[in-house]
């Protein structure tokens, strides 16, 4: 087993061990990839200002999220199909950020079902929620969330229509996947993987199959899913849905301040800055560049959090001196999942937390609440001049 430092250490061994369909799936963007690449580029840009000869004892991370405590301002973001990434990884997963302390989002498009998650947890996660056209599984789910007793919802904005994902696409992606010749070579390197795989009846879409109306298998799912996701998705149904709900709502895929103010209105306690990890629309801007505009316009009424690029826990100290009042993390701890499960979810949060904790202690900070602008070293024209 190699030595490993840095999430990217974690990131070329989930290369190796995962299926190329999957890892792909987890690592690339919609149409150029412009959006994807700048997400991780832009935190780049942002230096730190060291401080020296201060007091470095005492340090703490610890802060809360939507009024959960939690040891570090991280969470889980809900990715589709972690129980691709390794056999039940949603739950893996799960069980890593519970022991841990920090939050797990499960996705709607979960390979493990919010009652697998549930049955294999102690401890309230969070459930993300995508709009489909077919309300009467909407309300279904949510009532699912509330049995399993979910702390938040948090519901996916930027998801109306699918993006230009063009490696998914020539993947042929699907769960499971499809016996074609280059699918069967490209497994037949990764045997572990399907060895694991082999040994769980978790292998499909549990929150759709078997839930959803006329879908018993495989092909019917991949018809439903298909034309599902709900274009008419307006202020006044996410209106609807917290009112439903009737619990903490976060609101996910902001990328503008007046949308934030939108949030604002309907009632949100949490919005995320994000523009879905660069796989909805390309040519966006990077998350961490829309973050300042969004505090500025609603940061003293509503927590705002911000996803996409974090790949450091210098990036989440980043995030933090910017405005955020948290954080989530998709591939940082995807990659640590198809490199080494469980374990390897774990390794994703530890390295996060040191980096995080070392570079704070550096700028002359001993806790993540006092932490501000006066850390970081910005371009001036990092925002950039855009005319509208």
């Amino acid at each position: 087993m190699p030595v490993i430092t840095s999430i990217a250490d974690l990131k070329r061994l989930h290369r190796r061990r995962t299926p190329k369909m999957f890892y792909d799936y987890a690592e690339s963007g919609s149409w150029t990839e412009q959006t994807f690449r700048e997400n991780t580029t832009d935190f780049e840009q942002i230096r730190l200002r060291q401080r020296v000869a201060v007091d470095m004892t005492n340090r703490t991370l610890r802060t809360q999220m939507v009024g959960e405590d939690v040891a570090m301002p991280v969470a889980l973001a809900p990715v589709g199909m972690t129980g691709m990434q390794a056999a039940d990884g949603e739950i893996k997963a799960a069980k890593a950020a519970e022991a841990f302390g920090v939050p797990f989002t499960l996705s709607t498009m979960s390979i493990c079902s919010i009652e697998d998650v549930a049955e294999n947890t102690t401890k309230p996660f969070w459930f993300q929620l995508y709009v489909m056209k077919d309300e009467e599984f909407v309300d279904n789910l949510i009532e699912r969330a509330r049995a399993a007793g979910c702390s938040a919802l948090v519901l996916t904005l930027d998801l109306q229509i699918l993006g230009q994902r063009h490696k998914d696409l020539k993947n042929g992606l699907s769960a499971p996947p499809k016996p074609t010749p280059r699918t069967v070579a490209d497994l037949a390197f990764r045997w572990r993987w399907g060895l694991e795989m082999l040994q769980t009846q978790r292998r499909t879409f549990r929150n759709i199959v078997g839930h959803a109306k006329n879908v018993g298998d495989v092909r019917s799912l991949m018809s439903w899913t298909a034309e599902q996701f709900d274009p008419k998705l307006d202020w006044e149904k996410v209106r609807r849905i917290k009112d439903k709900w009737g619990g903490k709502l976060i609101l996910k895929g902001i990328l503008d301040a007046e949308d934030a103010k939108k949030a604002v209105e309907v009632g949100a306690d949490a919005i995320i800055v994000s523009n879905h990890g660069g796989r909805q629309l390309d040519g966006a801007l990077s998350s961490i560049r829309v973050l300042p505009s969004v505090v500025r316009a609603v940061g003293d009424q509503i927590e705002v959090w911000v996803d996409g690029g974090i790949r450091s826990g210098q990036d989440v100290l980043k995030a933090v001196a910017m405005g955020a009042k948290g954080t989530m993390i998709g591939r940082s701890y995807i990659y640590g999942l198809g490199a080494m499960g469980q374990a390897g979810v774990t390794k994703s949060l530890e390295i996060i937390h040191k980096e995080m904790d070392i570079s704070m202690a550096f700028c002359g900070k001993r806790d993540i609440k006092d932490v501000d602008r006066n850390i970081l070293l910005i371009p001036e024209d990092f925002e950039g001049r855009w005319q509208a």
